[in-house]
């Protein structure tokens, strides 16, 4: 194919062709274009090597107009899907992510990259019926935009600074009548009474639940323990003693899979929402509904606290990487034996 373009040759290396541009009124400085005539792209390319820049070559996929949101959602999402292949990301994380930037591309894929952060809110906004999703929009398009900014796609991110809309406190924690009512629905032996028990005596979360198995198990001077690396991102490593009620409801199952909590076909769980789907039935059949796994972790968190553990003690159970997420538990347990200490002091005065 012969093309013709002010300043633009074909050089022949090998057995390849790369196409070079000589800038606009410097015939000394040459740019090499990273896409061929042809390309989608290639007008795009060549004017930038006329002006003396060269623009790199994009993932496949990216075919929104260079600067803009779409643009950027394109190559984040291309790096995301790199990244959960490296096993870089969890597939869960670039899934959400990505659900959110999709109908971010949909809405204002042709605007700028430096789009006001009165435009975002208008679109977190849109989302304000479920405030959960709408802080989770902007968290997604904040990594995004963070992403650009270290790799010079974009001058600034109008995500950064937004606070959330979310206020409440997260799941709600189960009480001892709820966890009592779950036990009386569902006996020793059930699966759901393994999976209740699992994340009382282990304060993990659902993305891990589905996964712990006999392979996790260790032994330590004559005890069992579970060892296991969490799936979300940041957090260390747990290393707990299976307890008693823990080793009684596993060793009481009579079917064994790779995992502790296997479906009615004796098969691991396909994923942590399948799972999820599952426990949601079981709580709506003993009277519980509204009340999620989650909500397990945070009163296993409280009855921790509430019992003497330290925010430090409930960082080691729960796997978290900052003293300032356990303090969460311990704030309120703390207040709660300071005042009983106090009002002790109380009952031995003359009145």
């Amino acid at each position: 194919m012969k093309v013709e373009f002010p300043g633009l040759y074909a050089e022949k290396r090998g057995s390849r062709i790369r196409y070079v541009v000589r800038k606009e009124g410097d015939k000394t400085k040459k740019t090499t274009l990273a896409v061929a005539p042809g390309h989608p792209k290639f007008m795009e390319h060549y004017h930038a090597a006329r002006a003396g820049v060269r623009l790199d070559a994009e993932p496949d996929g990216v075919a929104a107009i260079r600067g803009s949101v779409g643009w950027l959602v394109d190559l984040y999402i291309a790096e995301m899907d790199r990244a959960v292949a490296a096993e870089q990301m969890h597939p869960s994380t670039c899934h959400q992510r990505s659900t959110f930037l999709t109908w971010l591309r949909s809405e204002v894929g042709e605007y700028s990259l430096a789009m006001p952060q009165s435009q975002l809110i208008l679109l977190r906004d849109k989302k304000a019926d479920t405030p959960g999703a709408a802080d989770n929009f902007i968290k997604a398009v904040r990594a995004m935009y963070d992403w650009g900014e270290r790799r010079k796609h974009a001058r600034s991110n109008p995500a950064a600074g937004i606070k959330k809309i979310n206020q409440g406190t997260g799941a709600k924690p189960w009480t001892l009548d709820d966890l009592q009512a779950f036990r009386k629905r569902y006996p020793l032996g059930t699966m759901a009474h393994l999976a209740l028990t699992l994340f009382m005596f282990t304060a993990c979360r659902i993305g891990d639940v589905v996964n712990l198995g006999r392979k996790n198990e260790v032994k330590r001077d004559g005890a069992v323990w579970l060892d296991w690396q969490p799936e979300k991102k940041g957090s260390t490593r747990v290393q707990i003693p299976i307890l008693p009620p823990l080793l009684k409801a596993i060793r009481a199952q009579s079917v064994v899979g790779p995992t502790y909590l296997l479906t009615e076909q004796g098969q691991p769980f396909s994923s942590k929402n399948s799972f999820g789907n599952k426990f949601a039935d079981w709580t709506g059949k003993a009277g519980l509904e509204g009340l999620s796994s989650h909500g397990i972790r945070k009163a296993a968190g409280e009855l921790l606290a509430l019992n003497g553990a330290s925010q430090y003690h409930i960082m080691a159970v729960h796997g978290h990487a900052s003293a300032k997420t356990s303090e969460i538990y311990t704030q309120g347990a703390d207040r709660a034996r300071l005042a009983d200490q106090a009002m002790q002091k109380l009952a031995g005065m003359d009145w």
